[in-house]
């Protein structure tokens, strides 16, 4: 009986998989990548609605069945490596950020619908992960901001809020502004806007920023001086602190990956967000070999933005490691 219980569940893990892929699948697709019946198919699509999941069913010569958005969070089902590498994510990737907190109740939380033996694994894994200290003292921002910032730069619409001029200020100053641009540079957190009460453009550290409510009016967006982000940020910033490296060679590139996932790691680089799963970043090296390993190290899809040096380098080092991979001679005598 317990075989039989494991068995299944292992197969709704699976079929669950398959569904999370985004697309519509038959069931006598589901039936063959899954090893059974089409009548079992359908008894398991019923098992997953039970417990919440929004599977519909899409009409066609064939039928099928399709994983929508659901309304709330239905059960989690993750099998033991999946749980576990969720559990080494939520220990590392949060460590030293505004989000470390919220990460370590998110794992207890899954420790408590995870089975016995799934959670004495769990307990045994201990991870610290070391950050290297930034130039300077790293300021917090709360992710709370961070999500309302993006959502008027999205809707295009006039922020209002209260900066912070420096350490010590007693209260924050009422500013109006265009919001344009969430960067970062040197491991803080920037808006880059268009100030109304200045006429000029502007960048606000988001740690001093408290976003008011409601927001104002729509506006149509301004050309950003220098053409691009990364040249505004670079003019603006450089001979400040005196050690803004002009590389001979600099890249832009864009990366499926969170912005806040990819800043801890992007060094002297220009971080700016582009949606909630999408960035720009923006860097340089002493070589466009370096530049394109240097963004290897973040162990995701790459669509370079330019210049074409930097797609070449891509190219040549695609090319040497195929023929590395490709090597049959063993290990020098």
């Amino acid at each position: 009986m317990m075989d039989s219980m494991q068995k299944t569940s292992s197969r709704l893990l699976a079929l669950l998989s398959l569904l999370q892929t985004h697309r519509d699948w038959s069931g006598g697709d589901l039936a063959r990548r899954l090893d059974v019946t089409s009548r079992t198919v359908r008894r398991d699509i019923d098992r997953l609605r039970d417990l919440g999941y929004p599977i519909t069913t899409v009409k066609g010569p064939a039928g099928g069945y399709r994983l929508e958005a659901g309304t709330r969070m239905p059960p989690l089902l993750f099998d033991d490596g999946q749980a576990v590498a969720l559990a080494v994510a939520l220990q590392t990737a949060a460590a030293g950020t505004a989000v470390a907190e919220d990460a370590a109740r998110a794992l207890a939380t899954l420790r408590q619908v995870m089975p016995p033996h799934l959670r004495h694994r769990i307990d045994l894994l201990h991870v610290t992960a070391v950050r290297p200290p930034a130039a300077g003292a790293t300021a917090e921002v709360d992710p709370q901001v961070l999500l309302e910032l993006s959502q008027v730069i999205h809707a295009r619409q006039e922020l209002r809020f209260d900066h912070t001029p420096g350490p010590g200020a007693a209260s924050g100053v009422s500013r109006r502004a265009e919001p344009h641009h969430l960067v970062t540079w040197r491991h803080r957190w920037y808006l880059v806007a268009f100030d109304l009460d200045r006429d000029d453009w502007r960048t606000f550290r988001v740690d001093r920023i408290r976003p008011r409510t409601p927001t104002g009016p729509r506006f149509t967006p301004r050309a950003l001086p220098g053409g691009d982000v990364s040249t505004f940020i670079t003019s603006r910033f450089r001979g400040n602190d005196g050690t803004t490296t002009e590389w001979p060679c600099r890249g832009e590139v864009i990366l499926p990956l969170p912005a806040a996932e990819v800043a801890p790691f992007a060094q002297d680089a220009i971080v700016e967000e582009l949606g909630p799963d999408r960035c720009r970043l923006t860097l340089g090296s002493w070589s466009w070999t370096g530049l394109a390993a240097t963004l290897g190290h973040f162990d995701t899809d790459v669509t370079v933005v330019g210049p074409p040096q930097l797609a070449a380098a891509f190219a040549d080092l695609a090319a040497r490691y195929t023929r590395v991979a490709g090597s049959r001679s063993g290990p020098p005598p």
